[in-house]
């Protein structure tokens, strides 16, 4: 029997009374493409920590290289050939991709000068093994997220690595990147070295994953194999709850459009963009990265004033010239990025939410009304289970899918009359996914006209009534998702624009 290239067993962790790891018992063999899933605050970041030296565990053993350890240190962890690749990727954005690569190993050397010939051939040395073409002189704040990633795998490489952790490693990747990240983990495992990758999107999970191990709450539920498992039982285990996987259609769609585009264009992002969206419709837009899609959110929400064409809103010509215009005109947009565009992160939940309506409680002297603006906030937390002891707390304390809520919270108070959603879900746990989907059927069936943009497929084929396809700025085709399937649509947003124009 091959050894394990990990064994963790029945390890504890507690922080200040909270069990954050209560029994998990973890083993990955060489070459293993190991899943870790779970939701957020499941445990899996402790776990990984432990793992690699940064937390102690209360109890239990960590096995490497026929060593048993009650605890290790970072130094330890790397010793033993464990490399973690976070969300940030702990990269220098200031410095070249040939100094984030071989800075580690000249200080690890105990070199005093620096020596830019050896440094270079080092960091060659590191690309080659994943055959990652770069320029070894480009700073890397310049790179893609894509590349960016590949430089923290050729760093990880030069260590020897046996382990190599991957935490969420597909939260900013197009499809095409996704796909060629697996190939190098594919490549990986044919040289016997193992991943851990820690992810909660099931299509990518199941497509790499040979085992999963699944924790909630700290404790382990199962491991087991991918054809143990099908997506809904997945999804059981890793909530504790059971979700419906019934396709969205609209209760009541009143036939007067609330939002009409006509031949919209703005210079070198998109162009002769039509489109009608009723009250009631969820419409999707989808396209890969680059295909004018956020663009276009960021038009009709005034950020980015159209060239050409025209907008009407309840049938009258309108002109976005500015966010300030598009609120005043019914418009609300939950942007793709929370942290650095939806939310002040440092400020309270309830804060947050009433932000855009502020001026509705400051009375006509001048005086802000504190009690009515925090019932306000509190009715928001209590519409949209925000899970929160206190609306005081700072939305810094929140989960990814609470921190989504409040932005939802946030635009839902100015009582738009279309919403916008760019990425609605991304980087939230399955759980909070369906939650939010689950809030804007709601919202729909309100009468509320809803656009989701995004290259989620499932995501846009599950909860819309209508799909629009965008490829080099032009919607290429438009499609019923009630009989299009997931592959149908990725075929549509990857095919060329012009064969598909030609077509029709």
């Amino acid at each position: 029997m091959v050894d394990n290239v990990i064994a963790v067993r029945d390890i504890r962790k507690a922080f200040a009374g909270v069990q954050a790891l209560d029994g998990i018992t973890l083993e990955i063999a060489p070459g293993e493409i190991h899943c870790l899933a779970g939701e957020n605050g499941s445990g899996k970041s402790t776990l990984i920590k432990v793992i690699s030296g940064v937390h102690s565990p209360d109890s239990g053993t960590i096995e490497m290289n026929g060593k048993t350890f009650s605890h290790l240190n970072p130094s330890e962890a790397i010793a033993n050939g464990v490399q973690v690749i976070y969300q940030d990727f702990s990269v220098f954005p200031n410095l070249s991709v040939m100094e984030n690569l071989a800075l580690n190993a000249e200080v690890a050397a105990g070199r005093t000068f620096i020596n830019w010939r050896r440094m270079r051939a080092t960091a060659k040395a590191a690309i080659a093994k994943i055959d990652f073409d770069i320029d070894l002189d480009a700073k890397v704040g310049t790179l893609s997220v894509a590349q960016k990633q590949l430089v923290a795998i050729s760093r990880a490489l030069m260590s020897d690595a046996r382990l190599i952790i991957m935490d969420e490693p597909t939260t900013a990747l197009t499809k095409r990147e996704v796909d060629a990240l697996f190939k190098i983990i594919l490549d990986l495992k044919a040289r016997g070295i193992a991943t851990l990758f820690v992810s909660h999107k099931l299509e990518e999970v199941f497509e790499i994953s040979e085992r999963f191990t699944i924790i909630r709450n700290g404790e382990s539920v199962i491991t087991c194999l991918p054809e143990d498992l099908d997506h809904k039982k997945f999804s059981y285990y890793m909530t504790g709850r059971e979700f419906d996987d019934a396709r969205f259609t609209p209760e009541l769609v009143v036939q007067e459009p609330v939002l009409e585009v006509s031949n919209l264009g703005v210079d070198g992002a998109f162009a002769d963009v039509n489109l009608t969206l009723c009250p009631g419709e969820i419409l999707g837009i989808t396209g890969l990265l680059g295909s004018g899609r956020t663009e276009l959110a960021l038009s009709l929400f005034g950020a980015l004033p159209a060239d050409t064409g025209q907008i009407r809103l309840d049938g009258k010509p309108v002109t976005l010239a500015s966010i300030r215009s598009a609120i005043a005109h019914g418009i609300g947009y939950v942007p793709e990025d929370r942290l650095t565009e939806g939310l002040f992160l440092e400020r309270s939940i309830g804060s947050n939410i009433i932000i855009s309506e502020i001026d509705t409680f400051v009375s006509k002297v001048g005086v802000f009304d504190k009690a009515k603006a925090d019932a306000a906030a509190a009715d928001w937390v209590k519409e949209l289970r925000i899970a929160t002891p206190n609306p005081e707390n700072a939305v810094s304390t929140l989960s990814g899918g609470n921190q989504q809520r409040i932005v939802l919270a946030k635009w839902l108070a100015t009582k738009p009359k279309v919403l916008i959603l760019n990425g609605p879900t991304v980087g939230v746990d399955i759980g909070s996914k369906h939650d939010i989907h689950r809030i804007l059927r709601e919202l729909a069936a309100e009468g509320l006209a809803v656009i989701i943009i995004s290259d989620d497929i499932p995501e846009v084929i599950q909860n819309c009534n209508r799909v629009m396809v965008m490829n080099a700025g032009r919607i290429v085709a438009e499609v019923d998702p009630a009989v299009t399937t997931d592959s149908e649509l990725a075929q549509l947003m990857s095919k060329d624009s012009a064969s598909l124009n030609g077509k029709g």
